[in-house]
């Protein structure tokens, strides 16, 4: 889920605040067995400071002076999973490069279990970011699509690896990585297991049967259009979450907080505003505290309210980053 703005909620209840308590019960974080599956790529930074500009074009001149390396997509997903203490095991495709073995190396002192088909027809997605005092200034991406056989061998692997999780995440970023999505949600849902989507472009068929699926309002609006006023957007996601035969839809609306759909129900919660950093892998964050909560065994609409606090706290960081246990119990207060 790519999230333009993002702000930090207080819901200000004797219950919410209950909720946030029991989040933070570490052994109970612990015992939740995450499988996250989809596109993963590597986040560069290169930091440096911009003094004037090029007498070649009218372009700053950023003299870099720190570099930094971070797991991003769903690896990022990851990230944050265990960071709140579940046991995570990532599935996904890299190249055979440099950049595949630093995410490999990465996701190690991550304490992801990950399993990273190789595929040497392709380069591991990478995302170059340069950041001039404390702006981004460019992105430049590197990335292909992985093969037929790379792909085939991946969902051989998720069968095997289903059995050993509670919980299923799917996420899409679009690189290709998720060709088998509707069987693997398929092959999930049989065994009992409930699959969290974060979902891309503009073919949601094939995400049904998923139990969760959480778009941000650009993402919703390539699918069911614009809406005109509430009940017109709450008409037309409940048509969508009936057909694609959801649990729930989760929608993230930036600074209105989040609003959860699910049969019968609309549940919306609000969010303070808060000045935002950065929104880079603010859905990865928000995806990541839904599935652990509900792992962990949180009723979903009180999985929402952690998830949306936790967003408001990793976009006020540098970069793709995870929010800790311990930073939630101040957000739900």
């Amino acid at each position: 889920m790519r999230m333009d703005r993002y702000s930090k909620s207080r819901t200000g209840t004797q219950k919410s605040r209950e909720v946030a308590r029991k989040a933070l019960d570490l052994a109970t974080f612990k015992q939740a067995r995450i499988l996250v599956v989809g596109d993963v790529m590597l986040d560069r930074y290169w930091f440096g400071d911009v003094s004037r500009i090029s007498p070649e074009a009218p372009v700053p001149i950023v003299k870099v002076d720190r570099t930094d390396e971070r797991p991003g997509g769903a690896a990022n997903v990851a990230r944050n999973a265990a960071a709140l203490g579940a046991q995570v095991a990532l599935l996904s495709v890299v190249g055979d490069d440099e950049a595949g073995q630093s995410l490999r190396t990465l996701l190690v002192r991550e304490n992801v279990h990950a399993n990273l088909l190789c595929d040497p027809s392709i380069r591991t997605t990478v995302k170059l970011r340069v950041i001039g005092r404390q702006q981004q200034l460019l992105r430049v991406d590197f990335e292909t699509q992985p093969s037929h056989e790379a792909l085939l061998g991946k969902l051989a692997d998720y069968r095997e690896m289903l059995s050993s999780c509670d919980l299923v995440v799917l996420s899409d970023y679009g690189k290709g990585g998720l060709t088998h999505i509707t069987q693997m949600i398929q092959l999930a849902r049989r065994q009992g297991k409930r699959v969290l989507v974060d979902p891309k472009g503009e073919d949601y068929a094939r995400y049904r049967g998923a139990t969760v699926i959480t778009p941000n309002r650009n993402e919703l609006r390539q699918v069911i259009g614009s809406w005109s006023e509430e009940q017109d957007l709450t008409n037309r996601v409940q048509a969508l979450r009936k057909s694609l035969k959801l649990d729930a839809l989760l929608l993230t609306r930036s600074e209105d907080g989040m609003t959860l759909y699910e049969s019968g129900n609309v549940t919306h919660e609000p969010a303070k505003a808060r000045e935002v950093f950065d929104v880079s892998g603010a859905g990865d964050t928000v995806i990541a505290t839904l599935a652990v909560t509900l792992a962990s065994g949180i009723a979903l609409r009180d999985a929402m309210r952690i998830a949306n606090a936790a967003a408001g706290i990793v976009v006020g960081k540098l970069g793709t980053a995870v929010v800790m246990p311990e930073e939630l119990l101040p957000a739900g207060q």
